[in-house]
């Protein structure tokens, strides 16, 4: 009973002590360099409590887990994005933002306790040691065996990643044949742009999937290279993006916007009013524009598409985006983990508030989108119904506040893509799994095909495969003998894709499917 107690008292009683704290490290913030917080050389109270319970608590605890109740406890009553990083955790998260890691550079997926080498970044450390697609690793370093062992994937990665210039040597099996190659670890590129291409003689295709510290190099590159072969038009795809650095979303929208146009400001309680404004001449200020979004496009995604509606710069085609419109900054804490805090809102040009209500609690604010499923909104047009605040653009459309950024044109979500076979497979790797051994079959054929469009029109699978496919899932536990017509069908054109992706990552990928893609057809039909 008094354990119990102890339960649910603790929370509330580090949540009160640490906004003391909090309160006390913002007042003296200016005092102090960097974003360090609660840096005072005085102990807290916090610590203070934290010591008490770590003596003189009938049973032991772990510092790290009061920290982590605590924080979690006190952020879970502010909002939905304010969030605790643990010291453990945060390398992995900031290198989302970084865009890149140190590692070897491969791809690899576990089967039968086995590490197959899935794909090779080319040009990488593990390219330039000789590793192949294929390639299984049996041991790291002569010690440690990672073969035939109930391994987890986040323990290779842990085995295999190191500083860049540190060696590593891997044995693996190629065949039958046992070899042992050293490797010299690098800085591994993470892209965010995921694609660019001419989608058609006069149009091109940008996908950004974040915004992370090099995305607006990476995007000015593509977009020269597309203006180099010809780009008059051009589509942005930034569904999927859940957002990132705000600066980097700016500065793309600094290249579409003309003058001194305003692109987005933020304010909060105790942050002024800051604007972000057109600072240069753009490269592709005049041309058609299109950008897609989708319910999962937040954040800076929406910073910069509602940039482009407010000014009628581009078409917004798709559906409501998430509706993220809270800016966080990240405070580095003195155990090594941080915070990152929420500490102002965004606005569109127009006014436009992006951030959807959160006043019911984060399980009513997560389960929001689930909502928009079940009362149609994310497959019919006629019920999305914005229902925040009408605001007049330049050009005199309608747009809204409310959260999100409701798009010029609709269109509605693709409900095969809620199979429960193909989620199973999915979910289980499955797919993948098959491609890769269809891959290695027969590698000479599929690297007979130069580019995604050869394999689009000379590989279109068929019984065979799907014999193979059918035979393949059962081992997975996934009946596939009584899939429709229609799920077959949709299974074949995955395996198609999913070969292009096993070629050529995501740039063969989204070529292949962009064929198909009804959001793409329907930008291409605006753009005409």
């Amino acid at each position: 009973m008094g354990n119990n107690k102890v339960k649910v008292w603790l929370p509330l009683m580090f949540s009160v002590v640490m906004v003391l704290g909090m309160v006390i490290g913002y007042q003296l913030r200016d005092k102090t360099q960097g974003s360090r917080f609660l840096t005072i050389n005085k102990r807290s109270a916090l610590q203070e409590l934290v010591e008490l319970i770590r003596n003189k608590y009938v049973d032991p605890v772990k510092v790290d887990s009061i920290t982590q109740i605590t924080a979690d406890e006190l952020l879970s009553r502010l909002d939905p994005h304010s969030v605790y990083i643990p010291a453990k955790d945060l390398m992995e998260v900031n290198e989302e933002l970084m865009g890149n890691f140190q590692g070897i550079g491969v791809e690899f997926q576990l089967l039968n306790d086995t590490v197959h080498v899935m794909n090779v970044m080319k040009g990488g450390p593990s390219e330039k040691a000789g590793i192949m697609v294929g390639d299984r690793l049996i041991k790291v370093d002569d010690s440690i065996v990672i073969a035939g062992k109930k391994i987890k994937p986040d323990d290779v990665r842990a085995i295999l990643r190191g500083p860049a210039a540190s060696k590593v040597m891997v044995s693996l099996l190629r065949g039958k044949e046992e070899k042992k190659v050293t490797i010299q670890r690098g800085v591994i590129p993470v892209p965010t742009v995921d694609v660019s291409y001419m989608i058609t003689p006069e149009t091109g295709f940008i996908r950004i999937n974040r915004f992370g510290e090099p995305t607006y190099e990476e995007f000015m590159q593509q977009l020269e290279k597309l203006q180099a072969q010809g780009m008059k038009e051009l589509v942005l795809d930034l569904r999927g993006n859940g957002g990132g650095l705000l600066k980097e979303a700016t500065d793309i929208a600094d290249e579409f916007l003309d003058g001194d146009k305003l692109i987005v400001y933020t304010e909060g309680e105790h942050m002024p009013k800051m604007e972000y404004r057109c600072k240069r001449d753009g490269l592709f200020e005049k041309g058609k524009l299109v950008v897609l979004v989708d319910e999962t496009s937040a954040s800076a995604s929406e910073v910069l598409s509602g940039a482009l509606q407010d000014w009628d710069r581009a078409t917004i085609i798709g559906r409501r985006s998430f509706g993220k419109g809270l800016v966080q900054q990240q405070f580095q804490l003195s155990d090594g983990s941080a915070v990152r805090l929420t500490i102002a809102r965004y606005f569109t040009p127009l006014g436009r508030s992006i951030q959807k209500a959160y006043d019911k609690g984060k399980t009513k604010y997560e389960e929001e989108l689930v909502n928009r499923w079940h009362n149609g909104e994310l497959v019919k047009a006629d019920t999305v119904k914005p229902s925040g605040k009408s605001y007049k653009t330049p050009g005199g459309k309608m747009v809204y506040g409310g959260g999100g950024i409701t798009p010029d044109v609709f269109v509605a979500y693709d409900t095969s893509k809620l199979d429960t076979a193909l989620t199973a497979m999915y979910y289980k790797s499955t797919m993948n799994n098959f491609v890769y051994r269809l891959y290695l079959q027969d590698t000479q054929k599929f690297k007979s095909y130069k580019t995604p469009d050869d394999l689009y029109k000379q590989f279109n699978p068929g019984e065979n495969e799907w014999q193979q496919l059918v035979a393949f899932a059962a081992k997975d536990s996934i009946r596939l003998n009584g899939a429709s017509a229609k799920d077959k069908s949709l299974l074949l054109k995955t395996i198609q894709l999913m070969m292009a992706r096993q070629i050529w990552r995501t740039q063969g990928y989204y070529e292949v499917q962009n064929k198909t893609d009804q959001a793409i057809i329907k930008a291409l039909e605006v753009l005409k």
